[in-house]
């Protein structure tokens, strides 16, 4: 992880579903947070001197051969400890208590009575019925010398404890899920009135912090980064601008599979108002040629994947001496490569650079590695990127390939084009683009007969997707206004020829993905 120096929550992960979500609450809260697998060492712990640890939940009873742990020393650096969930059953078995199967299971809403008063609840009265969101199977049924009951349900007797000499604290319940609508506060007071954080995690200081780490990184070289025209790569050009200026080279990729506007709309911002190096590299004839004939989706992809590499290491040889290479990744693709869980299974290839620093012999620059999605967006505006850039929906990576079905042609590109132009455009117009995960249509290798003008017509379909979603990785189709699909389907085939019948996708994730490719 970076060497910034600042004030550190540590999150162990134990294969809980909502890890991620107890580091993005934390940040919430102006306090900087880090994730790492329940068994990460604990001298390394003890070098990076965090001001608190957070034990995740996770899937797993503290007893079974298997369970994940952690060292019992963890409990004597000294530092304060919450633990969540399978956290705090965990905690308690280490330190001498008792944790048992629940007489019932207890998953969803639930309400916890406060008993006394403490740290972790201040603000909250005593024998107040706090709603909480619980997920278990164990219990605690016997505390830990030194540990008091802080609140109690029928269910899980010891729904919060707390040992206030050694500043250890348990809830059985999760207060970074949304349905504890007062777990903020918990963390809060976790944060600030037991560990003693400032809130002083902001994009500003980042901005400031990020600058003065990349230069010191990077000192005279040269930085080579290729950008889409995504959040990520754009916001990570516009942050090694700052740090580096002209020592930094963007390369865009024109490959033929772009929405309508795009190469233009990059060059507007990096060339025209960011005044950065834009090597603009016109490769549509050579990525089509390579995808000809070719209707399998993976083997899309990988050609997509492997021409990329290839045109934008010949055109980072143009540029002359570079040392390193610029990349736009995120906090939870380095949580992934490290989780207790490892990474889930490939449903589908992705084409990134990965490869090219073995390749080149360069160094890696990735000024995003520490953010999530919504941190890079917050940044992006401190950084001065408009609006449009920053909350435009997602794009895959391979391009129109994966949603021009079949076999791929210039002249089916320019009709799907056309049709997604008009999407977009009425999407805007109901005022719905911000609030829609992904919008987008998918022409389909299918036929149909139609009438137009008293004349028979043979022509392609569109299909139209739009989904809900948080993350990606589940999504629900939207329930898009009727008037508004007669107005995007009329728009369609009267405007976009080679497209005479326009359907609509309401398939979620799962069983679907979101791409058909």
């Amino acid at each position: 992880m970076a060497t910034m120096v600042r004030e550190l929550c540590l999150i162990l992960d134990f294969g809980s579903q909502y890890t991620q979500l107890i580091a993005r609450r934390v940040r919430e809260l102006k306090v900087y947070s880090e994730i790492h697998p329940f068994d990460f060492p604990l001298e390394k712990i003890r070098a990076m001197a965090p001001r608190a640890i957070v034990l995740s939940g996770g899937p797993s009873s503290c007893y079974d051969a298997d369970a994940p742990a952690v060292s019992s020393e963890l409990f004597q650096l000294g530092v304060p400890i919450l633990g969540i969930c399978y956290g705090v059953q965990l905690m308690a078995k280490l330190l001498g208590g008792e944790v048992r199967p629940s007489s019932q299971r207890e998953y969803g809403r639930a309400h916890v009575q406060i008993r006394g008063q403490s740290e972790l609840f201040h603000g909250f009265h005593d024998a107040e019925r706090l709603a909480v969101w619980m997920s278990h199977g164990d219990r605690v049924d016997r505390l830990p010398e030194g540990f008091r009951l802080i609140g109690e349900t029928h269910n899980a007797p010891a729904a919060a404890i707390a040992d206030e000499a050694h500043q250890i604290y348990g809830v059985q319940f999760h207060p970074e899920v949304a349905h504890t609508p007062r777990g903020g506060e918990i963390l809060g007071n976790f944060l600030f009135r037991i560990a003693g954080f400032s809130p002083s995690w902001t994009m500003a200081s980042f901005i400031d912090q990020s600058i003065a780490e990349l230069r010191a990184k990077i000192g005279s070289g040269r930085v080579v980064l290729g950008l889409s025209g995504g959040v990520d790569s754009s916001v990570t050009a516009a942050l090694l601008q700052r740090a580096i200026g002209e020592r930094l080279t963007c390369i865009f990729v024109d490959n033929g599979l772009l929405r309508s506007g795009e190469r233009s709309g990059v060059e507007a911002l990096f060339r025209d108002a960011f005044r950065a190096d834009l090597r603009v590299v016109d490769a549509e004839a050579r990525f089509l040629g390579a995808l000809e004939g070719v209707t399998e989706p993976e083997q899309k992809r990988k050609i997509i994947g492997r021409t990329f590499i290839e045109v934008f290491e010949e055109e980072a040889h143009h540029i002359g001496s570079v040392d390193f290479l610029g990349q736009g990744t995120l906090y939870p693709d380095v949580i992934e490569s490290v989780s207790h869980r490892g990474p889930s299974a490939t449903i589908k290839s992705h084409h990134n650079v990965g490869g090219l620093p073995e390749r080149m012999k360069l160094g890696l620059v990735e000024p995003l590695r520490e953010l999530f999605k919504d941190e890079v967006r917050e940044l992006g505006a401190e950084l001065a990127l408009p609006h449009h850039v920053l909350w435009r929906q997602p794009f895959p990576g391979p391009g129109l390939a994966v949603r021009c079905l079949g076999s791929i042609s210039k002249q089916r590109l320019d009709i799907l084009r056309a049709a997604e132009a008009i999407i977009d455009e009425e999407i805007r117009a109901a005022g719905l683009y911000d609030s829609i995960w992904q919008s987008f249509g998918v022409l389909l290798p299918v036929r149909s007969v139609g009438v137009m003008g008293d004349q028979r017509t043979y022509a392609e379909t569109l299909c139209l997707r739009a989904v809900h979603s948080k993350d990606g990785m589940t999504a629900d189709w939207v329930p898009l206004p009727y008037d508004l699909l007669g107005t995007i389907s009329r728009r369609v085939v009267n405007e976009v020829r080679g497209i005479n019948r326009v359907v609509y996708d309401i398939t979620s994730k799962p069983p679907g993905t979101i791409e058909w490719e």
